[in-house]
């Protein structure tokens, strides 16, 4: 395998992650009032973009495709990272989001909880503890 260049000045700047979901409105509504992400229209009546501080995602309507909750452990496609993470499990907890994994701390030094998306989805959310 090939290393990368010892001069290679390339930097990664932004991370996009690109979901397939059957309903784009009922996702659009989920990430906005649960997760407290903004719904921005770009033109195509068939995708969103779901904005959130550093995080974007980028939703195009499939509803013929196979549901995500049908793709077992594939369905997870991010590990988000989160300042203030206690208080942002509480309000995920409030909006009565289905929580897969309780928050808690993690033995690689990270305080994390999962949770499965309306469409199936599922994602990680992180904070590294205080011994990390």
């Amino acid at each position: 395998m090939a290393r990368p260049m010892e001069h290679d000045t390339t930097t990664f700047t932004q991370v996009r992650f690109v979901i397939a979901v059957p309903n784009l409105q009922t996702s659009a509504n989920f990430y906005r009032d649960v997760l407290g992400f903004r719904v921005r229209e770009i033109g195509d009546d068939g995708w969103r973009l779901f904005e959130r501080d550093n995080c974007i995602i980028m939703a195009g309507e499939c509803p013929d495709a196979l549901p995500p909750a049908g793709l077992g452990d594939h369905s997870y496609f991010a590990y988000i990272m989160v300042n203030g993470i206690e208080g942002f499990y509480r309000s995920v907890l409030e909006m009565q989001a289905e929580v897969i994994k309780s928050l808690r701390n993690e033995v690689w030094g990270m305080m994390e909880f999962g949770i499965r998306t309306i469409d199936g989805h599922r994602i990680m959310f992180g904070a590294p503890t205080s011994a990390n």
